[in-house]
């Protein structure tokens, strides 16, 4: 098996919720497992917490989280931003607009300086998506 590498995102309790958002937005099929099906937390209040969720699309992404047990910090040391390029304007633009429903724009979906269109959001869930859309090559 090759190596690969994705985005894997921390919620406190709301991973399922936003899982079912991105697929949403991506589409794809999900699964999930929770603490109580591992027996991994002896805290009721956290059986039906996921423990580990995963997004997989027809385009090829794969977009992997997990709720944080109560007993554990969420992690605050570093910031990871979600990037999508391509050329697919239509399907890009899609996306965008479906991840910014709820969530704010910190810099709009425009023509960029280098050529692409390119923009910034951060959604309703607090994760910060980078989308850039290739220019016509000349």
């Amino acid at each position: 098996m090759s190596s690969r590498l994705n985005p894997y995102l921390g919620f406190r309790d709301n991973a399922r919720e936003a899982m079912d958002f991105y697929q949403g937005v991506f589409g794809g099929e999900i699964t999930r497992t929770t603490y109580g099906e591992f027996n991994a937390s002896e805290d009721p209040a956290e059986q039906d917490k996921i423990m580990h969720s995963e997004l997989t699309t027809t385009s090829g992404f794969s977009l992997m989280a997990s709720d944080t047990p109560n007993g554990m910090e969420l992690p605050t040391s570093s910031s990871v931003t979600v990037s999508i390029s391509g050329d697919d304007e239509a399907e890009l633009t899609g996306y965008w607009d479906k991840l910014l429903d709820g969530g704010t724009a910190v810099m709009p979906l425009s023509k960029a300086p280098w050529g692409d269109s390119f923009g910034m959001l951060t959604d309703k869930f607090g994760t910060s998506w980078m989308v850039n859309i290739a220019g016509a090559s000349d």
